[in-house]
């Protein structure tokens, strides 16, 4: 906090007096510069401040009477031109989307198809590793499914509980 107060003896060499009773030197180096300001510098920055707020005040005010306008003189031609207008509108929305859908895709095959040609050339491309795990794993579950068939079968028995092992009775019934 810090002491605001008038300077004694009828000498007045300045209005106020600040005393900092903390180490907080921006403020109090803030608040000294406030008040060593000359004042003509402060009604400067406020004629400045009011003219160019004044000045935006008055662009919004046009603005807004231009838009009521312009809305009033376009109205009957929209509606007069609105069973032109409306499927013309969704005719051009539906071009639109359909090019940048088009494009859209269009990049994305060059993406994969240039992937795919790095991969097959042995560039090692991003990715690479992830399909090339996840392919060793597919291919290990599919000799382990192919093991289990060839082994039922043959009549086999894995032992898994609750699996169907064929074995006696018909295949009915019979579970480990």
């Amino acid at each position: 906090m810090t002491d605001i107060h008038t300077k004694d003896q009828g000498q007045q060499q300045s209005r106020w007096h600040v005393e900092p009773h903390h180490q907080n030197q921006h403020w109090s180096t803030q608040s000294q510069r406030q008040w060593n300001e000359p004042r003509a510098h402060q009604v400067v920055k406020a004629a400045t401040a009011a003219a160019v707020g004044g000045s935006l005040l008055v662009l919004a005010g046009l603005v807004l009477a231009g838009t009521v306008i312009a809305l009033t003189l376009a109205t009957p031609v929209l509606v007069i031109f609105s069973p032109v207008l409306v499927p013309a509108l969704i005719a051009v929305f539906l071009l639109v989307s359909g090019f940048l859908t088009s494009g859209g895709f269009g990049v994305a095959a060059a993406t994969v198809l240039a992937w795919m040609y790095r991969y097959v050339t042995g560039e090692h491309p991003t990715g690479a590793d992830t399909l090339d795990e996840a392919s060793h794993r597919l291919g290990a579950k599919a000799r382990d499914i192919k093991d289990r068939g060839e082994h039922a079968v043959r009549g086999g028995h894995y032992g898994t509980a609750g699996v169907h092992t064929g074995g006696p009775g018909g295949g009915v019934g019979t579970y480990v």
